[in-house]
């Protein structure tokens, strides 16, 4: 597998950036933060986690001017037919009006009251991430 010198990972969270360095440290990458490049961020307008990280990718290779690595990722929950996927990180929030992400805590109290119904046996569900990488 062939992987570019330089990158960038879109995201200006620490811990991602960290982690990914890691992953990619055989190779001997040099991972930057779309921090460095711009405090904005892609809207994820997309109805797929593919769409979605398509999208943060080709932003982040445009602002750099570097190929771009972009994740998109979330629950699955199969009793509330895949919800909240694609609006996991923003998934309170979209009952209360509010533009952007909701805090953890929100989002698990919202997934709990919409199982409360749901016998146990039946609250399956599972984490998908996506990865992109663009040139």
């Amino acid at each position: 597998m062939s992987i570019p010198a330089r990158l960038v990972l879109a995201t200006g969270n620490a811990g991602k950036l960290r982690e990914m360095r890691e992953i990619l440290a055989p190779w001997q990458a040099d991972v930057r933060s779309l921090a460095e490049f711009t405090p904005g961020s892609a809207d994820e307008t997309g109805l797929t986690f593919v769409e979605n990280a398509l999208l943060k990718a080709r932003f982040a290779a445009r602002v750099s001017g570097l190929p771009a690595i972009a994740d998109d990722s979330g629950l699955e929950v199969d009793a509330l037919g895949g919800k909240p996927g694609v609006h996991s990180a923003r998934f309170a929030a979209l009952d209360s009006g509010h533009a952007g992400n909701s805090n953890d805590a929100d989002n698990n109290a919202k997934l709990l009251r919409l199982l409360v119904n749901v016998p146990l046996e039946r609250r399956t569900a599972r984490f998908r991430c996506v990865l992109a990488l663009t040139p």
